[in-house]
């Protein structure tokens, strides 16, 4: 089951704060579970979302809402051996992933 630690929408609405998401490429390092990636995947225009995890990988699409599906691909994959896409992003994501 994917963890959900912001009920009150706190860690939500800061991160949407922070950071434009709107229409942009982002990655995501250390995705995890995708928590954080669907708090923010409706407004991007595409999301990389990275995890070493296979099994992490796997929750987090599995609890990714079909309106984002389109948007968001996850990847199994180490950031110290990941060779990203020859496409740049706009915004790079990470968090409790240090």
């Amino acid at each position: 089951m994917a963890v959900d630690i912001d009920l009150e929408g706190v860690e939500t609405r800061m991160v949407n704060r922070l950071v434009d998401f709107i229409g942009k490429d982002v990655l995501e390092i250390g995705c995890g579970d995708g928590r954080l990636t669907r708090r923010y995947a409706d407004r991007a225009a595409s999301v990389l979302a990275i995890d070493p995890s296979e099994a992490l990988i796997a929750l987090a699409e599995e609890h990714t809402p079909d309106p984002v599906r389109s948007v968001v691909t996850f990847q199994t994959a180490d950031i110290t051996t990941f060779e990203p896409p020859e496409a740049t992003f706009d915004v790079v994501v990470l968090a409790w992933c240090i």
